[in-house]
């Protein structure tokens, strides 16, 4: 049996690089509106270039698996944090909104870069009976250091105005880089320079999983994204003031690093499916229940409901996509999966607010709350039945979901 000494070894090269780069994300996101601003953009101007993060992230997904591929886990993580230090230092030294919009985007490809490089390498480090623990643990630091990067870099941004928070960013970008170079060398990079798939086959020979499995990640990035939008608009539209919005969203995202470190256990120890469809019902729940709120209390209980929701899918995504991921063309593959679940991380507080603009903000969040009832439906159909059927997934030469032959649920080797 695993033992807690393997996450131990992964606690510089990966666990603290992970916080490190979350604290520099958490410190420049809530600046970038800021700066545009300063630089002459409008108010429209200003939200593309906050965009851009979320579509760097997309737009970078896929390369980011043919990078892994060809150079190795831990070549790909120097090269996005070189890729990330450049975007800092543009968003730095930004002159014109231009600047700043390549900046950020540039970060957003970086950070697709990193995380799927740190992901294939816990799939290659960790055994698979600890491996939610292990991603899960890495998604809530990042998310910890998230919560801590406001803070630390308001600090800075009090000195120097909002380029302090893109300071706070490239530093952490250098530190965290210069940690995860001590990441102990694969053997699979090693021998990264023999040949590598075609994207397109690998696509073409999982699109069924990506169909389906796909299909419910990206329904999770919509319902995990959105609530970022529909919990702060809804409390100024039941008249609630800044510093309890922003207080209500704190205690959410407490509990949601709180549970990261559980989730994952439970998804060892039970299996990934409870917790996949247990997360989207609670999203639902709140996001179906947000329009009946009028007062902090209610909305205080739907701010938990949503926290505990997002904690217990950190770290799932990733855990699905390294159990579905064949081990020939296994960056690629994820490279794939991790696009569907940005792609609904882009796309649901669009959704919001296109449902919003022509009903209303309430009839936005239901619809939302539909969407990830459907979501659970569908993880209960695709995702595995037993822990064990989870666990023997990773590796396959092909991964077949629900309608493989004689089985209605899990996966099957040809």
């Amino acid at each position: 049996m695993p033992d807690a000494g393997t996450l131990r070894r992964l606690a510089v090269p990966v666990f603290l690089p992970a916080a490190v780069f979350g604290i520099g994300q958490g410190a420049a996101v809530p600046v970038v509106a800021l700066q545009a601003r300063e630089l002459g953009a409008s108010v429209g101007a200003a939200g593309v270039i906050v965009a851009l993060l979320g579509l760097g992230m997309v737009l970078g997904d896929l390369p980011a698996g043919r990078i892994v591929s060809r150079i190795g886990e831990r070549s790909a993580v120097l090269l996005g944090s070189g890729i990330g230090a450049v975007g800092a230092a543009l968003c730095l030294l930004s002159w014109t909104p231009v600047v700043l919009g390549v900046g950020v985007g540039m970060y957003g490809v970086a950070s697709a870069v990193w995380a799927l490089a740190r992901q294939a390498y816990i799939i290659e480090m960790v055994p698979t009976a600890m491996r939610a623990r292990a991603l899960s643990t890495m998604a809530g630091l990042s998310r910890l250091g998230m919560l801590i990067g406001p803070f630390l870099g308001a600090a800075v941004v009090y000195a120097l105005g909002p380029r302090g928070g893109f300071l706070v960013e490239l530093v952490a970008v250098v530190v965290a880089g210069a940690l995860m170079a001590a990441m102990p060398a694969l053997e699979s990079d090693r021998r990264s320079t023999g040949p590598t798939q075609k994207l397109r086959s690998v696509l073409v020979a999982h699109r069924e999983v990506l169909r389906t499995l796909g299909a419910n990640a990206l329904v999770m990035g919509a319902s995990r994204a959105s609530r970022t939008a529909v919990l702060p608009l809804w409390a100024d539209h039941i008249g609630l003031d800044a510093t309890t919005t922003s207080l209500l969203f704190g205690v959410g995202a407490a509990l949601d690093v709180a549970l990261s470190y559980p989730a994952g256990r439970w998804m060892d120890r039970r299996g990934r499916r409870p917790v996949a469809v247990g997360s989207l019902v609670a999203f639902a729940a709140a996001h179906l229940a947000l329009p009946l709120t009028g007062d902090v209390i209610a909305l205080g209980a739907v701010a938990v409901l949503m926290g505990v929701a997002n904690g217990l899918s950190n770290g799932l995504i990733m855990t699905l996509g390294a159990d579905a991921a064949p081990r020939d063309g296994r960056a690629e593959f994820l490279g794939a999966f991790r696009l569907c679940h940005d792609v609904g991380s882009l796309a649901g507080p669009l959704v919001l607010a296109a449902v919003a603009a022509v009903a209303t903000l309430g009839v936005g969040s239901v619809a939302l709350g539909a969407l990830s009832a459907l979501g659970a439906a569908g993880m209960a159909r695709w995702v595995p039945r037993s822990r064990h059927d989870s666990h023997t997934a990773s590796g396959n030469a092909r991964y077949d979901m629900g309608r493989a032959r004689g089985s209605r649920h899990g996966y099957r080797k040809d």
